[in-house]
């Protein structure tokens, strides 16, 4: 069982309180729901070996390490690779080097310089494994919330929490829509990679801002294409393999939706090319991988014709 006392303690005296309560019980039923393959992976978190870092670094990556012979080290790739596919990293763990399907370590650079997360309640909302959640702590956060109904991410964030049980980050295997109406809580609420996935992303907007105190700030990061204030890509079926990509706006007509659903302060912070060396298949992630995705003849172009992704951060604030 997952004890999410600490952090009800955490949140007893912040407007979360209540919803910190309940939290509990919420997790108890989900959890015994389940998942087909959660007593695999639970196995392969059992499997971890007992080690307690004496270097720990959140802030120029991640990095766990402590004095650890060979045997022990392969028992901890190999506990660690019953976790696979990891996706969002690089984890160096005791000197295991978990080279995920993305640089997530690239994108934090771009992102980071416009943040100052210092002291601040935050929620990190599609977190995926927390790879973002440790870094935002390393960058002064106060305590960090991230949601992802995702079961594997969910284990591969207890993974690591094993041994850094004394932060204050937690992963609660949600979804956006199971947490409460207006609970205008957090200082800063990210949403990374999530927007594009949305059938309604002006409700998903909306939904954000009801996380966020008064004064509180998102910080959204999505695909975007070029062009103006009215260019809003909807894909036929699939974008870059994907199924479930609805909305490809341009960077003026997100901040304009981004206005609508009433944000000020919409700023872009970042616009970047996804590179083949910033998303590519490795040996803890197998399967096709941005290459896969591109046209062979033209790779600025996905493999339907349509243009090749493209990514955007956006400041906003409530």
């Amino acid at each position: 069982m997952i004890d999410l006392s600490p952090l009800a303690r955490r949140l007893a005296d912040t407007p979360l309180a209540d919803w910190a309560n309940g939290l509990q019980a919420q997790l108890d039923r989900k959890m015994a729901k389940g998942h087909g393959d959660l007593a695999r992976w639970q196995s392969a978190l059992d499997a971890l070996p007992a080690l307690q870092p004496s270097e720990v670094d959140l802030s120029a990556g991640l990095r766990l390490d402590c004095p650890a012979d060979a045997a022990t080290r392969q028992r901890l790739h190999d506990a660690l690779m019953g976790l696979s596919p990891w996706r969002k990293g690089p984890f160096d763990l005791f000197g295991v080097h978990v080279d995920t399907e993305w640089r997530s370590d690239w994108k934090w650079a771009r992102v980071a310089p416009h943040l100052n997360l210092h002291g601040k309640r935050v929620l990190d909302v599609g977190c995926g494994n927390g790879y973002y959640q440790w870094r935002m702590l390393g960058a002064g956060a106060d305590c960090v919330i991230g949601v992802d109904p995702n079961w594997l991410f969910f284990c591969q964030f207890q993974a690591v929490q094993r041994y850094l049980p004394q932060l204050p980050a937690w992963h609660l295997p949600f979804a956006l829509e199971d947490l409460p109406p207006n609970l205008e809580g957090f200082d800063t609420v990210f949403s990374m990679g999530v927007f594009y996935h949305r059938r309604s992303p002006i409700e998903h907007l909306l939904a954000l801002k009801d996380c966020l105190v008064k004064g509180g700030e998102l910080v959204l990061e999505t695909l975007v294409i070029e062009g103006d204030v009215n260019q809003v890509l909807v894909p036929e079926d699939r974008y870059a393999q994907m199924r479930n990509v609805w909305y490809l706006p341009s960077v003026p007509a997100l901040e304009r939706w981004l206005r609508r659903a009433g944000f000020s302060d919409v700023t872009c912070v970042d616009v970047s090319v996804t590179t083949l060396d910033e998303q590519r298949s490795t040996p803890w992630m197998r399967y096709q991988s941005l290459a896969d995705f591109l046209d062979p003849n033209d790779p600025s172009k996905t493999v339907e014709g349509l243009p090749a992704p493209m990514r955007a951060v956006i400041k906003a604030r409530k």
